[in-house]
């Protein structure tokens, strides 16, 4: 059984990652179903919160069904920190994670997400006040290090631990890499062989099928696997996962019937959190990663992107179904 802090979680858990535009609470409804065992937020800015931004406060929110579930900030100064983490707070999420490892340019140039990775006194200070202005338990994603120079996190996440975090979740590339590039996890793997490490290690990058989620926990020996990329579209893989490590068995990818009841399904969540009009907007995003490689499926992609009435989107699910199954 792994612990974060009082909270306990099952044997070896497969968590979601956090995914700004991706990770909103209908696609955690779908990961949620198919056995992931912590769910987080898209990444909230420290400094939105506090001013009562309405895109960071619309992020806090989720459902009970999707607990446990972690509610992710990042920023840059310690002040706004504490704050958005007494802020979250209220909603009663199970953990506040903090984001140490976004590459994106805007977060990077604030000095924010993996910005931090060059100054590393800075990030524990941080670290340790958002810690000790919270009851609940605090968790880090981060990653190898700024470059290839800096691969500093068996250091590092020592030193986070020292703090007080209560898990740490490393993405296997460095922010220079960005997403491009193989992740390496040689380092989670010695991060995890650290005899003063005592928090669980969760591994992330490149966990795209259960064959290789199943290489990386028996040859790095983590507590768990957080999956980012490889559940867009995919948000069967949790259960895919489980299943192999459990039986050595590999179930069947989805056929398309499923694919287009999961999709339903997701849209139906989507228009339900968001409202119709911007609910199938930010459906269109899916639809290409749900069908990828079925041939001759343009006519229905144009049509899935284009209509925005939600009756004429289940019609064209309906002709889809027709299609396939004559």
């Amino acid at each position: 059984m792994v612990k974060i802090g009082n909270l306990k979680i099952s044997e070896f858990p497969i968590l979601l990652a956090p995914m700004e535009d991706v990770s909103d609470p209908p696609f955690r409804y779908l990961c949620k179903i198919f056995g992931a065992d912590i769910t987080y937020t898209e990444f909230i800015s420290s400094e939105g919160l506090i001013r009562d931004a309405i895109k960071s406060l619309k992020k806090l929110e989720f459902s009970e069904s999707e607990r446990p579930i972690g509610i992710q900030i990042f920023g840059h100064n310690a002040e706004s920190m504490v704050k958005a983490a007494e802020y979250a707070e209220r909603v009663k999420p199970d953990i506040i994670d903090i984001n140490w490892g976004c590459p994106v340019k805007k977060v990077i140039a604030k000095g924010a997400g993996a910005g931090m990775l060059r100054d590393i006194p800075k990030m524990l200070a941080i670290t340790s006040e958002v810690v000790k202005s919270t009851k609940l338990p605090v968790t880090v994603k981060t990653r190898l290090g700024w470059d290839e120079n800096s691969k500093n996190i068996v250091e590092v996440a020592e030193k986070l631990q020292d703090v007080g975090i209560k898990a740490i979740s490393i993405h296997a590339r460095t922010k220079v890499q960005g997403y491009k590039g193989k992740a390496d996890w040689t380092l989670i793997g010695e991060v995890k062989k650290n005899p003063r490490m005592k928090i669980p290690v969760f591994g992330n990058g490149d966990i795209l099928s259960p064959e290789i989620a199943k290489h990386f926990k028996e040859t790095y020996n983590v507590d768990g696997l957080m999956i980012g990329r490889g559940s867009y579209g995919n948000p069967w893989i949790f259960k895919q996962i489980k299943h192999y490590l459990n039986t050595g068995e590999i179930l069947p990818q989805p056929d398309i019937n499923e694919r287009v009841n999961i999709c339903k399904k997701h849209l139906e969540k989507s228009i339900e959190w968001k409202g119709d009009r911007r609910g199938i907007f930010e459906m269109r995003k899916h639809y290409r990663s749900y069908f990828k490689n079925y041939p001759n499926f343009k006519q229905f992609r144009i049509k899935l992107v284009t209509i925005e009435d939600k009756d004429e989107l289940y019609l064209v699910f309906d002709e889809i179904l027709k299609w396939v199954n004559g």
